[in-house]
């Protein structure tokens, strides 16, 4: 009974822990200190910086822009604006892609004492993507900048100069940052740069990349951190995950630093509900404390140097676990031999090893994870919600259900596995409940090969491993023995990811060796089994949290299954009849959960339904359409679709989707061609025309190109990327997303043979002279360029 009761203490304890790792701090008010860092002072610029979407070329980007050139001038940074065209290229499927436009950068510099010493710079953006006033994504950036100057001005004067740099153009493609460190001077003197960013509404700041060599800089960021987020596992996910900022063109150009962003609440990234009522200001009262403490360790002090990548994570409060790569081996071979002395101990004089006991619970260790895998990616099928960025809104619009869920199915499968070992479950329950499971996986969804191999890994664990009730020690030590090999693996392959594995291993060998590997029942050994086992939960809860925002990839949770186990196993593990009793309950709650998630309506005011409308011009066709890019067609917008009395087909719209979307005829009034096509003297194919509209796509298919000329820019096409099927000679295509220029665009592309050219001219709001858009429903909303006028045309050149 004692062990049943350290097990529910361990999972209160974990659960409070997690939670106190993750809430965000109380928000200062605007009596706070002068020297700190007050979200009522920064919530001033928030508010009006977040009044509406301001995209690149916008009135409201114009606007934003004059405002913040106001508050860097009221702050005595001297700003200066720098108007540039930027281009970047892509490789994507196969395509070649240019993305480029009028950026302009506002760059201030706070002065230090020594205005020769290398500066800090103090990076962020200050435009959102359309139909998003971005309060967060990157509002929230630019007003925390501006308040940490403001702090840094009421004390000491830095030693070195504050570069503060507002970016132009993030969300078309980094092109603000990729201007400035192509052609501003002062990019040659920054020595550290300290980049702001969000990926949603809330949640705690995490610094997730810092740049190669980062020794150093975790170091310095380790003295001053409050209430930190930050490990070496967030830059490994985030480095081999597609996703950029401004801080990987700093990097690139060889500049490290600290790069900053809280990722909760993501149902508002890049949605209209990204207000400032809907902000979650211990997030902005977070990140600010993270940017003003680093700001005055780094410019009151020399700059880091270059050293070995650090291993590092939080912990707990303000503390930084971080030290070298070669700290892992040694933190290794002191959890293996802990252990080693533990499970030496499991062989009686005269005895022989109990090879069968820890092989079987190695085999249980491995059936914990799949087995959780496998529970936790079929409880994402059956949701029948689908993958991608607009098809999995309805979890995030029932995120803290979603994510209860997973961890009450997580939870589940650690307490299901060593009762089911301990009491010798029979081999056939498990096998058939896999198997079930795979097959609910391609029931939902399709075919899904994922669910169909970890269904038949759990099977042929569960037939091979159960079936034989095994001792708690003899089991656990064979836990602790794939713990050791899978520690092993990470810390010789990413000793950054190994941190994950490596603590929670050590605290299960200090409680072996303390508990006589689970044999030791006094109350005071117990204790410290709960302890030990709440401790590393906890730790494991702010990962299972991060990860599960991260990556909607929940099969990848299983592994925090297993890291659970590490300590928690004797305390888990049963006997008797009512054994897998408290497993079977909590699973039980976990299959409600997913039913609630999968049949309650996600759509509330709160957490309105996406709807993405368009009007489209077609110049070559003489028609009209009215068209949904949205994956699934929802009342209002089929409503808004057959308003004029045109029927609902699916349709190839491109550049506009490069899938077909749905579409109905609709009236309109002849227009303009905007752009034309043409063969120069030379066989050039021009593109050009006064196209008038905040985005020009324009897409060319012909053969391979490697470069192409853009307003008299001459630009290098990245090698395509390869594809699993081979795109036939002439047949490739080279995009073009032109953003913020109003004025003219001449597009040159070294083209021979046939060439087929697509372009849309895209404007913000409904054309004039069209029967309006109806009224939406609360529970609906329109999300980037819905409610758009598009002029789209095509031409043919032999």
């Amino acid at each position: 009974m004692i062990r049943q009761i350290g097990l529910g203490a361990a999972l209160a304890g974990a659960l409070f822990l997690g939670w106190l790792g993750t809430r965000t701090p109380a928000p200062a008010g605007a009596d706070a200190p002068a020297t700190a860092f007050s979200t009522a002072r920064a919530v001033v610029d928030i508010a009006r910086i977040s009044q509406a979407p301001h995209p690149v070329g916008s009135v409201d980007h114009a606007g934003v822009r004059d405002y913040v050139l106001g508050r860097m001038a009221a702050l005595g940074l001297s700003p200066t604006v720098q108007a540039s065209q930027a281009v970047e290229t892509r490789s994507f499927g196969g395509d070649a892609y240019v993305i480029g436009g009028q950026v302009e950068n506002l760059v201030g510099i706070l002065p230090g004492r020594d205005r020769a010493l290398p500066a800090l710079a103090l990076m962020a953006h200050y435009d959102s993507v359309p139909g998003s006033p971005g309060a967060a994504d990157d509002a929230t950036g630019v007003a925390a900048i501006l308040e940490t100057i403001r702090a840094i001005k009421a004390g000491a004067p830095p030693e070195r100069d504050i570069i503060v740099l507002i970016t132009d153009s993030e969300e078309a493609g980094l092109l603000g940052a990729r201007a400035f460190f192509a052609e501003h001077p002062l990019r040659k003197r920054i020595g550290l740069l300290i980049n702001l960013e969000a990926r949603g509404n809330g949640g705690r700041a995490n610094m997730f990349q810092t740049g190669p060599q980062n020794g150093e800089i975790v170091a310095g960021f380790a003295r001053t951190a409050s209430a930190p987020i930050s490990n070496s596992l967030a830059v490994f996910l985030y480095e081999t995950m597609p996703n950029d900022t401004d801080f990987s063109v700093s990097r690139d150009a060889g500049v490290s630093g600290l790069n900053f962003a809280f990722i909760g609440r993501q149902f508002d990234y890049h949605s209209p509900t990204a207000t400032l009522a809907n902000l979650d200001q211990g997030s902005v009262q977070h990140i600010g404390d993270q940017t003003l403490a680093a700001t005055r360790r780094f410019a009151g002090s020399d700059l880091p140097g270059k050293a070995p990548d650090a291993v590092y994570s939080q912990t707990f409060g303000d503390h930084i676990l971080a030290y070298p790569a070669w700290g892992g081996w040694l933190l290794w071979l002191a959890t293996a031999g802990v252990i080693g002395v533990a499970v030496r101990r499991l062989r009686g004089p005269g005895e022989p090893w109990p090879r069968a006991g820890l092989a079987r619970g190695a085999g249980a260790a491995l059936l914990l994870l799949t087995g959780a895998a496998l529970a936790l990616h079929t409880a994402r099928r059956v949701t029948g919600v689908g993958f991608g960025f607009l098809e999995q809104r309805p979890l995030l619009a029932q995120w803290a259900l979603w994510e209860t869920t997973l961890a009450v199915i997580a939870v589940g499968m650690l307490l299901l596995v060593p009762a089911m070992l301990g009491r010798g479950e029979r081999r056939w329950p498990p096998v058939l409940s896999a198997l079930i499971g795979g097959l609910l996986c391609q029931l939902f969804g399709g075919w899904d090969l994922v669910g169909g191999g970890l269904a038949i890994a759990t099977a042929a664990l569960a037939g091979a491993v159960l079936g034989k009730p095994v001792r708690i020690e003899q089991a656990w030590g064979g836990v602790l023995g794939v713990g050791l090999i899978l520690a092993l693996a990470l810390q010789a392959l990413q000793p950054g990811v190994a941190v994950l594995v490596a603590w929670p291993l050590a605290m299960a060998a200090l409680a072996a060796l303390a508990t006589d590997m689970g044999r030791e029942t006094r109350v005071g050994r117990v204790i410290l089994l709960t302890l030990l086992a709440g401790v590393s939960g906890g730790w494991l809860a702010v990962y299972f949290h991060g990860v599960a925002q991260g990556l909607d990839l929940p099969a990848i949770l299983g592994l925090f299954g297993l890291l659970g186990a590490l300590v928690a196993w004797p305390l888990a593990a049963r006997d008797g009849r009512r054994a897998l009793w408290p497993a079977l309950g909590v699973l039980a709650i976990g299959i409600v959960l997913v039913g609630a998630v999968r049949y309650r309506e996600p759509w509330t005011e709160r957490h309105p339904m996406v709807t993405s409308v368009l009007h489209v011009s077609d110049t070559a066709t003489g028609k009209a359409w009215r068209i949904a890019t949205t994956p699934e067609l929802d009342p209002w917008s089929r409503g808004v679709l057959t308003a004029e009395g045109g029927s609902v087909v699916r349709r190839d719209f491109r550049p506009i989707q490069r899938r077909e979307v749905w579409a109905a005829p609709a009236k309109g009034a002849a227009q303009t061609p905007p752009l034309t096509a043409s063969r120069a003297p030379d066989g050039s194919v021009i593109v050009e025309g006064d196209a008038r509209g905040r985005l020009v796509m324009i897409d060319v298919q012909s053969g391979a190109l490697a470069s192409v000329i853009v307003n008299g820019k001459a630009v290098k096409l990245q090698p395509r990327a390869s594809t699993a099927k081979a795109t036939p000679p002439g047949k490739v295509w080279t995009r073009l997303r032109w953003q913020g220029d109003p004025g003219p665009i001449r597009v040159v592309l070294p083209a021979s043979g046939p060439v087929e050219v697509r372009y849309a001219v895209v404007s913000e709001g409904w054309p004039a002279g069209t029967p309006p858009l109806p009224p939406r429903p609360g529970t609906v909303m329109p999300f980037d360029l819905s409610d758009s006028a598009v002029v789209t045309g095509a031409a043919s050149l032999p």
